[in-house]
Parts: C-alpha cells; sequence; structure tokens
C-alpha cells in the first residue's frame, strides 16, 4: 500500500445531492433476439425500470407508474426475464408477473395471488421463478398464454436458480433448509421430464451429505450441467460428471460473491471446454474466457469489479465499475478488446480530484483482515486526517475497489476512508468468509478498530480523530465497537443491529437462523449474547451517535434503533435519530440519502467541533 495521503487543488466539495444522483446502478443483463436487456436503479424516483438497447440506441421499456423490482427473501433478484416477443417482469408495488410487449403496449398482468415472485426464468412458453407466500417457498412455473400456475418443487425451506436444459428435458434448481444460509450450505438438485410432461421426483446432484456452497447453475449447448461449488475452498466452476461433480480448470479465487440476491451471473459455460468468468484476486475483480488447459484470455482491462455477465457471438457484455468510473452497461468485443460503454460510467468528479483505492491487508487479533484504504483530498496537507471507517452490511458481503460517491463525499471533506473487507466477507474464500461462525460482535469488531491503529502507525491518518459507520449488520459492529473499545471519537449506525435476541424474534425467514450461526443459540449462549449486546452494554459508550432508521423496515425493525438511542439518552450521551417514514432496509429515494449522508458529516464536524 502507497504510505503517503494524496492531495490535490482545493476545490468545491461533492454535495450529498450530487454523490447520491451519482448513484445510478444496473443489474441482471439479458441478451436475446431483440438486444441486449437491462434492469436500471436510478435514486432521483427510486424505481428500477428495463432498458433495451439496440441498434446503438438505448430505450426505456418500463412505464412511470411501473419499478421492476422482486422481493422475495427481502432482498429479491431477477425481476424479469426475456420472452419470445417481449419479456416477464414483477412489478414492486405488487410484486405481480406482468406481461410486456416491445411494441409500446402498456404491460398486462400475468399473475393475481397474494404472493411474492422471483429469480425469473423463461423457457418453453413458461416463465420459472421462485413463488414465495408468507414463510413458504417453492418453484413454479407459469403458463405465458394464460397465467396457469404449475408447481415444479416444495418441500425445502428455500429454492434459488431454476434453470432449464436446452432440450427441456432437465430441470436444475438450488434450494436449502433452515437453519443453512445460502452461503453456508446448499444443495443442487435434478429433475427429468417424464413421458406427461410432468417431472420426476429430483435427485441430489451435489451437497446432500457435504458443507458446500452451491449457486449459478448452468447447461450449456450440449446439455451438460455446470454449477459453482465452493468445497475446494473458493467458489469455482464445477461440471457433473457421473453421480457428481467434478472441477473444472480455474483460478483458486472466489467466481461469485455472497447470493444475497437471486438472479445473479457471474460465470457463463460457453462450449466444451470455455467458460466467461469473473473471479476477485486480493479484492479486485477480474474478467477472462477460461479454457480447459487452465489458460485464459485476460479481458479485465482498466475495470475493477465485473457483475451479470452475458455475451453473443461478437461481444461480451456485463456491468462493470473501475476505481474512478461508476457502475456501467459495457460491450467488449472478444477479437479488439475493445470496450463500449452503453449506460453510465460516468463519474461526478475529474479523474485527478478521485480518491483511488489502495489494498489493505492487516494483523487483526490472531488473524488479518482486509480492505481499501482511500486517502483524503482536499485537506490540509500539513497535518493527518481524520479517518471514517465504512463497514459493510450483511455481514457476509463484501465492498469493492470501486468509485462510490459516498466515499468520496468524504474524501473530498479532508477524511481518509477504510472500507473494510473485515474477516467474515465474501471474495476472500469459503475459509475467510465462514471466520465469523460464533464470532459476531468479536472478529469483525478486532477488524474495525486494529485498522485504525495500522494507518495510524504509518502515518496516514489522525488516530485521535477516527469514526465508524455501518448499515444493517455494519451498524451491529459499529455499535460494539463504541460500547467495547475506547477507538473511536463517534460513530453512526443506519438501520443497525441493537439487540440481536430482538432480532431474531422479529426478523424474517431469510435470516431467521442466521444469529444463531454468527452467535449461538438464544438460549444455551445467553451469556454470549448479553456479552455481545450493544443495547445492555449502552452505559459502555461514551461518545457521541447518530442513527438513521426506515420506519418501513422488515429486516431490522425501527424498535431496534429506538430503544438502542433512549438508552444512550438516559445515560447523556449526545445523540441524533432520524427516521424516515417511507423507507424500508436500506435507503433507496435519493432526497432521504443526501439528507442521511449530510447530516452524518454535519454531526462529526460538530464532535470534531466540540473537541476543539
Amino acid at each position: 500500500m502507497n504510505e503517503t495521503h494524496a492531495s490535490s487543488p482545493k476545490a468545491e466539495p461533492l454535495s450529498a445531492a450530487k454523490a447520491v444522483a451519482a448513484g445510478i446502478d444496473f443489474a441482471e443483463l439479458q441478451v436475446g433476439q431483440h438486444g441486449l436487456f437491462w434492469n436500471e436503479y436510478r435514486p432521483e424516483d427510486a424505481a428500477c425500470r428495463i432498458w433495451q438497447w439496440r441498434d446503438g440506441q438505448a430505450r426505456c421499456l418500463t412505464p412511470p407508474t411501473f419499478s421492476a423490482r422482486s422481493r422475495v427473501y427481502e432482498y429479491g433478484g431477477g425481476a424479469f426475464c426475456l420472452t419470445d416477443d417481449g419479456l416477464v417482469f414483477v412489478n414492486e408495488a405488487d410484486q405481480q408477473l406482468y406481461r410486456q410487449s416491445l411494441t409500446g403496449e402498456a404491460p398486462e398482468v400475468l399473475t393475481s395471488s397474494e404472493c411474492r415472485y422471483g429469480d425469473l426464468h423463461f423457457a418453453n412458453g413458461q416463465v420459472l421463478a421462485v413463488e414465495e407466500n408468507r414463510d413458504r417457498h417453492r418453484l413454479v412455473a407459469i403458463d405465458l398464454a394464460d397465467g396457469q400456475r404449475h408447481l415444479l418443487a416444495e418441500g425445502a425451506d428455500f429454492y434459488a436458480a431454476p434453470t432449464l436444459s436446452p432440450d427441456g428435458q432437465r430441470l436444475a434448481w438450488i434450494e436449502w433448509n433452515r437453519p443453512d444460509q445460502p452461503w453456508t450450505a446448499t444443495r443442487l438438485m435434478v429433475a427429468e421430464r417424464q413421458s406427461d410432461q410432468t417431472f420426476a421426483s429430483p435427485r441430489c446432484v451435489a451437497g446432500d451429505n457435504a458443507q458446500e456452497s452451491l449457486q449459478q447453475p448452468r447447461f450449456d449447448a450440449s446439455g451438460r450441467l455446470f454449477c459453482l461449488t465452493d468445497r475446494g475452498g473458493f467458489w469455482q466452476p464445477w461440471v457433473e460428471s457421473g453421480n457428481g461433480l467434478s472441477p473444472l480448470p480455474s483460478a483458486a479465487a472466489d467466481h461469485g460473491p455472497a447470493p444475497w440476491q437471486l438472479g445473479g451471473c457471474t460465470w457463463l459455460p460457453l462450449d466444451e471446454d470455455t467458460c466467461l468468468a469473473s473471479w476477485t484476486e486480493e479484492g479486485f475483480g477480474r474478467l477472462g474466457l477460461c479454457h480447459g488447459d487452465g489458460s485464459h484470455d485476460d479481458f479485465t482491462g482498466d475495470y475493477s469489479r465485473f457483475r451479470h455477465l452475458a455475451q453473443d457471438e461478437r461481444f461480451i457484455y456485463c456491468i462493470a465499475a473501475s476505481p474512478v468510473s461508476s457502475s456501467a452497461v459495457i460491450a467488449i468485443d472478444r477479437k479488439t478488446r475493445q470496450v463500449k460503454i452503453l449506460a453510465g460510467g460516468v463519474a461526478p468528479l475529474p479523474a485527478e480530484q478521485i480518491s483511488r483505492p489502495q489494498p489493505l491487508r492487516y494483523p487483526s487479533g490472531s488473524g488479518e483482515a482486509h480492505g481499501f484504504f482511500y486517502p483524503a483530498m482536499n485537506g490540509d496537507t500539513d497535518t493527518k486526517p481524520p479517518l471514517v471507517v465504512f463497514i459493510h452490511g450483511g455481514p457476509t458481503s463484501a465492498c469493492y475497489p470501486m468509485f462510490d460517491p459516498r466515499i468520496q463525499y468524504w474524501t473530498q471533506r479532508g477524511f481518509a476512508v477504510a472500507d473494510l473487507n473485515y474477516r467474515g466477507s465474501s471474495g476472500y474464500g469459503r475459509a475467510y468468509r465462514q471466520a465469523l461462525h460464533l464470532s459476531w460482535g468479536d472478529v469483525d469488531v478486532q477488524d474495525a478498530c486494529s485498522v485504525v491503529g495500522y494507518l495510524a502507525d504509518r502515518g496516514l491518518i489522525d488516530g485521535d480523530k477516527a469514526f465508524i459507520r455501518g448499515g444493517s449488520a455494519g451498524g451491529y459492529t459499529t455499535l460494539c465497537a463504541l460500547a467495547f473499545h475506547k477507538v473511536f471519537r463517534a460513530g453512526a449506525s443506519l438501520y443497525g443491529v441493537s439487540d440481536p435476541v430482538a432480532l431474531g424474534r422479529a426478523t424474517h425467514k431469510f435470516e431467521g437462523d442466521y444469529l444463531d450461526w454468527l452467535i449461538g443459540d438464544p438460549v444455551q449462549d445467553a451469556e454470549r449474547y448479553a456479552a455481545r449486546t450493544p443495547l445492555l452494554h449502552a452505559n459502555n459508550i461514551s461518545v457521541p451517535v447518530i442513527f438513521f432508521q426506515g420506519e418501513l423496515d422488515a429486516v431490522v425493525v425501527p424498535q431496534q434503533t429506538r430503544d438502542m438511542v433512549k438508552a444512550l439518552q438516559d445515560n447523556g450521551i449526545l445523540v441524533e435519530a432520524h427516521y424516515y417514514a417511507d423507507e424500508r432496509h436500506g435507503f433507496r429515494k435519493a432526497g432521504n440519502q443526501a439528507h442521511a449522508l449530510e447530516q452524518e458529516w454535519l454531526f462529526y464536524r460538530r464532535v470534531m467541533d466540540l473537541a476543539g
């Protein structure tokens, strides 16, 4: 890591409103006979709309009164699929399927039920989907012609990635049961079509007796079944062989993220010995055509993260980002390697004013942790900058070395930023990801605190002016760090967990057993829970804290924040709390995002002014 902090000529800092407006994002690239399609989120109206790229032009297909977003498992994903003459999408407002042509007609409702749908795939005149009816989940097929529903699989607690072979004779999917999570243990299932066109009883191809996480099953053109599994230590591509799976040559690296959302696509088998894949090395994304002899054609270029891959005869398509450019839909010519940006990719700052990520690898506790350091910009070069430590949610998620306008908002104001992939994050293999087993609130907190001393010892920051912020699970790590260590000057919890036991009673099915894995059984391990519950140790917090909470949050319910705020206020601690009546878990509306970002900065500035 470069052990100097950067500076540039004084410039007008990036405003909160502009930082939020730059947060346009994309998902779910799909290629069909009618062109390239993607789902696009814009903060200005918090809607998700499907776009089509064809003949060098992009056009929005989703009418203003619709938003294409699934809420299956609360985190959604796989909100649309292409059909022979158009598409089918999940409408955010009612979670029903709608059929839409490409000729301008209004979408027509395809389902009318109390269910939610997600992870859509189209095959043989039917839409395959994960169906959620309160706490019951199934795989179903919906006839495109009349909306008739057919049950494909039920009995497991959770399903994902229904995939049909090209000849329509084999159906594959991923399933798992409580208390497992999709990144700890899943099963790859296959069912054969019978003469009456129904599917026979499924068989388990992998995951039945082993603790492995499988994701993203794929059939190639010849009908061979592939999947990512982490049985070798990383999520890597394997192929069906006999009654099991055999590994394909690939980098010793994760080829997919933790599957919090449905519908991900970070690799594609192309033919007998070639696949298109993205993977991470030391947190940085790579993209290549991987061959059976272990070699690969590198298409990484200047980008550092790749998602939602697609391809046709001429182009590789993906959603990509770099340290100096935001998420973009790009097309890469397979012969010339020339990159064309189809949408996005514009940063609201000149390149010279952008703080670049420097990889972090530092000792913490009995291990080591990872992340990225962003030097302060526009600061006083004669003094060491304050630090903001970013803690991502999940906790089994990750941060990436890509342009993030929220991070630049801080570096533009003279703060350095440490964006952490603490132990338990994905992208560094199964062992690293499993490090939080029974250790949440311990090793992640160690990593958050250790990075301050590590950076201060190298003269990169002022260790006495460190702040910590996190959302959801990151909010829990933040509150634990403030309660159990005297490292940070102040902190911010965004819809964060303050009472894990209460969370376990109130949260949704998808994460209903996650706390048992992260901390333990709430009855048998009651002492451990008590020792790691910030609410019970609020009297240990002696520094100011600011809170942000959505009133519609079904993951971390608002009472978690209210209880923590009251406990700190009763102890005479400086507290601010901001509640947003129209937000769920994670803020989506531009005005709310900008307000939260600016209020957090003003709060830290107030804290530093009070300290003198």
